[in-house]
């Protein structure tokens, strides 16, 4: 009897974080695709009405994402000041597979493991300067020998170019120190 009292224990036991929620990871969610009606959430204007790269930030906690119309937007994104969001999820074009005027459906590559193209003469679907992501460094470098500017990670991207569109290399731009929100 006391052995199976025991047993029950340990059943019990071992289960218990299972339960509550430790012990397990989140779930990252999966890219997705836009639809005619997508909305930019910053400029709150149709995705499909701009050509260039475009972003998703999945929030914690939600399964749908916040749509971008341009990657620099959704950068501008994770800098808000007082910003207390915390992101699962962050895509980016990856414009390797993508093409510029009508990007591809499943062409989506996670922002923080992507290079980027930044200070090229292409505009982003907004008009402006961009950051011009792909998922692998040797079309990013072929893309920057094409249109300009330099290839650099998802780290080295300064603030001062999210914000000004200038390359100042990794200092701010004289805009004061930027940090990031919204990263784990």
């Amino acid at each position: 009897m006391r052995g199976g009292w025991l047993a029950a224990v340990l059943v019990v036991a071992a289960l218990l974080p299972a339960a509550c929620g430790e012990g397990q990871e989140a779930k990252v969610p999966k890219p997705q695709e836009p639809t005619t009606k997508t909305i930019g959430y910053i400029c709150n204007m149709s995705l499909a009405e701009h050509a260039g790269p475009k972003g998703q930030i999945f929030l914690k906690g939600e399964t749908t994402p916040l749509w971008f119309s341009s990657v620099r937007d959704a950068f501008t994104f994770t800098y808000l000041e007082g910003a207390t969001h915390t992101y699962a999820a962050f895509y980016v074009t990856d414009m390797g597979r993508a093409s510029w005027d009508k990007p591809e459906p499943g062409t989506w590559t996670d922002a923080r493991k992507a290079v980027y193209v930044i200070g090229s003469t292409r505009a982003g679907g907004m008009g402006a300067t961009e950051l011009i992501p792909f998922a692998e460094r040797p079309p990013a470098e072929a893309f920057a020998q094409r249109n300009g500017g330099r290839v650099v990670t998802f780290a080295e991207i300064p603030a001062g170019y999210v914000f000004s569109g200038k390359d100042c290399g990794r200092d701010s731009c004289g805009e004061g120190e930027q940090k990031r929100t919204g990263e784990e």
